[in-house]
C-alpha cells in the first residue's frame, strides 16, 4: 500500500485501480482525486460559475484593435511571413559562417575594432556626440514623420 501512494503523490493523480484491492489501496492514499477514481466517479471542467471571469490582456485588445485598422491584411501577412523567412535564412547563415574555423575570429576582431573607430569617432568629443545626437534625432523624425 505504502508503494501505492508513494508513485501517485509527486503528481497528484494514480492510474486506475485493476482490481477492487487496488482500488481501496487507492482510495487510502487520501488524495481526493485517487479517491474518486476509485470510486468511478468523473469530474469536468465547465465554463462560467465563480471565478471564471477570463480578461483579454492590453497587447491583445492592442493588437487586436491594430489588426482591425489595417487595411491591406494580405499584404501584412505576406510582409510577416517574408521576414519570418529572412530571419530564419539568417539565422543558417549565421550558423553556416560559425562553423568555419578561422573566420568567426576575424569577424570578432573586425566588429571590437569597428566599435572602437565609432567610440573614438564619435562619443568622445563633445562636439561629435552633438553632432551624433542630432543626426539621430533628425533621422527619427523622418522616419516617423513628426517635429519633436
Amino acid at each position: 500500500m505504502a508503494t501505492a501512494c508513494r508513485f501517485a503523490a509527486p503528481l497528484g493523480l494514480a492510474p486506475p485501480p485493476r482490481s477492487r484491492a487496488a482500488a481501496k489501496a487507492v482510495a487510502q492514499c487520501g488524495s481526493k482525486a485517487a479517491a474518486a477514481a476509485a470510486r468511478g466517479v468523473a469530474a469536468r471542467a465547465t465554463s462560467g460559475g465563480e471565478g471564471a471571469t477570463t480578461e483579454v490582456p492590453e497587447i491583445v485588445k492592442a493588437a487586436q484593435d491594430a489588426w482591425d485598422k489595417v487595411d491591406d491584411k494580405y499584404a501584412v501577412t505576406a510582409l510577416a511571413v517574408a521576414s519570418i523567412v529572412a530571419l530564419w535564412t539568417a539565422v543558417g547563415a549565421i550558423k553556416a559562417i560559425d562553423k568555419l574555423p578561422i573566420l568567426p575570429g576575424v569577424l570578432e576582431l573586425v566588429g571590437i575594432g569597428y566599435t572602437g573607430w565609432f567610440t573614438y569617432r564619435n562619443l568622445i568629443f563633445q562636439p561629435d556626440r552633438e553632432a551624433l545626437i542630432s543626426k539621430i534625432k533628425s533621422t527619427y523624425n523622418e522616419i516617423t514623420g513628426s517635429s519633436s
